[in-house]
């Protein structure tokens, strides 16, 4: 029983030791970064990357083991330089969102640990080297203000100027006694006679206004005057009916005048223009209310031009716009921008902007497809970066900023319009006078979450008291 006793103890006792020793090693291994930088008067331990493969870092010289380039020191930035000790927090943001910015250390909305800020720093900021930048053909250019100018250039479709469409149409039921006009795309002049329909409701008509002026003429004089009164009445009921049904005051002259009943109807065109729908012929009868011609008056059109989503900041209603004919590219035609439908079409994802043009010699034809430029109103003093100096995802628009000394800071931005150069407008998060990153943007973007990472890895925390925990239980299982 004792034997048993002293080998429990035993086993006991290895087990601390070797406690003891693996959290000395842990311990040694977690500040293997940090000490190197913790030591008064010791210099911060160099480490070398790969210009073209960034997530390369050894602590020696040597070739990169994927592209077997020349590696070279790495500086500043979480691996190198002043301890993140010895600074001061300024706030905490989101490895992912740079635009997620809290007071205190936690979490962000993904699980992320959230990523300190020092006093004179920024998370994410990447120092390169002078070689390494020029392997990476980073290029930057200068943030500036410029007015912003755009022409908008897209198609568009010939249509119908819809006020300027007529119907004709028949008032009461009859037969088609003659045709003037037989054929569509026929040219028509307003108060051309279009047709003659016979109509027995019609001629009935004229008989009872010839029945009524007469009445009213013989009792125009009577000493009664309710009779007279009555007469008049009748009349002027009867010379309403025939306006109902489009008899003109010529027509009722004439009536009066000669005092024979017209068997047919005349039809006259309201409108000059071309006829573009005919469904009647000679005999054939016809219906009240039924739509017989379509008369469209061409010397104004409609030219609908398709707007993208992304191009609808810069239409406006009143804006000059031009068409340019395919058939005819010396030819240049000038209108204005009446209305913007305020829906997208479901098959070609636009908005439809409705342009009004004068149109001589008929040289804009419906359903015609014509070249649209629209001159849009020009935004001043805008602040500008050119447009592949901004990284897009699906969080936002991100640019990187050069600080000097190889230093870049990526710079969440928000965008406005963008002009024919490729001059993008920047509404917030840059200066005046700052440099920006045109190209290898990418590789700096991951640069930085690398540093990012390292930065987060490195980060000093407490000593883990592994060693100390083992000594206190050697002394309570020995005493």
């Amino acid at each position: 029983m004792k034997h048993s006793g002293l080998i429990s103890k035993f086993l006991i006792l290895i087990a601390l030791l070797a406690a003891l020793g693996g959290g000395y090693y842990w311990g040694s291994f977690r500040h293997i970064g940090h000490d190197d930088h913790a030591g008064e008067g010791t210099e911060a331990k160099t480490q070398y990357t790969c210009g073209m493969h960034p997530f390369i870092i050894q602590d020696e010289p040597g070739l990169c083991p994927i592209c077997n380039m020349q590696l070279t020191p790495l500086k500043g930035g979480a691996a190198a330089g002043t301890a993140p000790a010895e600074r001061q927090v300024k706030h905490w943001v989101s490895p992912m969102d740079p635009t997620y910015v809290r007071d205190t250390p936690g979490q962000d909305a993904m699980g992320h640990d959230l990523v300190p800020v020092y006093e004179g720093g920024t998370a994410g900021s990447v120092q390169i080297d002078p070689i390494t930048t020029q392997n990476m053909g980073v290029r930057t250019e200068t943030v500036r203000r410029a007015a912003l100018a755009r022409t908008v250039r897209t198609v568009g479709l010939v249509a119908f100027d819809e006020p300027r469409q007529y119907s004709i149409n028949s008032k009461s039921d009859g037969w088609v006694e003659r045709l003037h006009v037989n054929q569509e795309g026929q040219p028509v002049k307003k108060g051309q006679p279009l047709m003659e329909i016979y109509s027995p409701e019609l001629v009935a008509a004229q008989q009872e206004y010839l029945l009524a002026l007469r009445g009213y003429q013989r009792l125009a004089d009577s000493s009664l005057p309710q009779v007279a009164d009555n007469a008049r009445r009748l009349l002027e009921a009867s010379r309403t009916r025939l306006r109902y049904w489009d008899i003109s005051e010529k027509q009722i002259t004439a009536l009066e005048q000669s005092g024979e009943v017209r068997k047919t109807l005349t039809l006259y065109s309201p409108q000059g223009g071309v006829v573009t729908m005919k469904k009647v012929l000679e005999g054939m009868r016809v219906m009240a209310g039924e739509e017989l011609l379509q008369i469209a008056d061409l010397s104004r059109v409609w030219v609908n031009a398709d707007i993208y989503e992304y191009e609808l900041p810069w239409v406006k209603v009143g804006q000059t716009a031009r068409v340019e004919l395919p058939f005819a590219p010396d030819q240049v035609l000038s209108g204005k921008i009446t209305y913007i439908y305020p829906f997208v079409q479901n098959e070609t994802r636009t908005v439809k902007a409705r342009i009004e043009f004068p149109n001589p010699g008929l040289a804009l034809k419906p359903e015609m497809y014509a070249n649209v430029l629209i001159d849009t109103a020009a935004v001043a003093d805008a602040l500008a970066v050119p447009e592949n100096a901004v990284l897009k995802s699906g969080k936002g628009q991100t640019v990187f900023v050069a600080l000097g000394d190889g230093k870049f800071e990526p710079r969440a931005v928000v965008t406005g319009v963008t002009n024919d150069e490729g001059l993008v407008q920047i509404l917030s998060g840059l200066k005046d006078g700052e440099q920006v990153v045109t190209s290898a943007q990418f590789m700096l973007d991951s640069e930085s979450k690398l540093r990012e990472a390292i930065e987060k890895m490195l980060a000093p925390k407490a000593e883990m008291p592994a060693a100390a925990e083992a000594k206190d239980n050697l002394d309570d299982l020995f005493n």
